[in-house]
């Protein structure tokens, strides 16, 4: 499955980078998430508990950020595990200023395993988009605050 898209959020590219990369506020953003604990540098045990279509269910695994360049793009990747299934992948963020504001651009690829693979594509990729999207409109409701 792969992923991609952009975000226009409120705030420099340094303001965008700082909240993306400090765990205390990745917890509160990533829907569902219970636990982001460090596990070395640039690196975090995780997990989370999803309520959407196919992929419902609680994972555990870890999250880890890459090839940092500050504050313009990192790549990150990511495992985990449930009762429904597992998911690997990787991504990569561009962030760029763009009148006061930061345009983030997104690719990623993630492979899927188990019962979460028996129900399709299609929904699968829903319901990750579903994900993403409630993560940057989180992101930039927070952006707001601060």
């Amino acid at each position: 499955m792969k992923l991609s898209g952009q975000y226009t959020l409120p705030g420099p590219p340094a303001k965008v980078w700082a909240l993306l990369t400090d765990p205390d506020h990745l917890a509160k953003l990533l829907p569902g998430c219970e636990r982001l604990d460090p596990d070395g540098p640039d690196r975090f045990k995780t997990a989370v508990k999803f309520g959407i279509a196919a992929i419902s269910g609680k994972y555990t695994g870890t999250l880890e950020f890459f090839e940092k360049k500050p504050p313009g793009s990192m790549r990150m990747r990511l495992s985990g595990k449930g009762l429904s299934g597992f998911v690997d992948g990787t991504g990569h963020v561009e962030l760029a200023e763009k009148g006061g504001q930061t345009e983030l651009r997104y690719t990623g690829e993630a492979q899927v395993g188990g019962m979460i693979a028996a129900v399709g594509q299609r929904m699968i990729e829903g319901a990750a988009r579903k994900i993403v999207d409630h993560f940057f409109a989180a992101a930039a409701e927070e952006l707001k605050k601060e």
